[in-house]
């Protein structure tokens, strides 16, 4: 069993930063951690990820160069540093490990 707790979310006024956490449990870190992010009637889009094992990382072209993500093995903790934050990055974000296993999600708000 997978289980995934998102926190760090909050609001903040556009250009500034948040930093989410993700404690991992169960039987994934030999694989990837994954955010993603869902606004009002669009579906979950990726945002980034990260392997565990390597540290290798991807990034969505919307937040490549502002969000960085990160990992803690020891505290089996996933990372998303959020730098110039826009208000279109306004959005709930997941947290996501193979298997289809989701967080609960974590409400960011970014205001003009």
């Amino acid at each position: 069993q997978v289980h995934l707790v998102e926190s760090g979310g909050g609001s903040v006024p556009a250009g500034g930063s948040l930093r989410l956490s993700c404690v991992v449990s169960g039987r994934t870190l030999n694989s990837y951690a994954n955010w993603f992010r869902q606004t009002p009637g669009k579906g979950r889009e990726f945002v980034a990820n990260i392997s565990w094992s390597n540290g290798r990382t991807s990034y969505a072209d919307f937040v490549r160069g502002r969000f960085t993500i990160s990992r803690d093995s020891a505290k089996s903790t996933v990372y998303l540093q959020m730098n110039s934050l826009k208000p279109e990055d306004t959005a709930v974000y997941y947290c996501n490990a193979p298997g289809n296993y989701w967080g609960q999600g974590t409400q960011v708000t970014v205001s003009s």
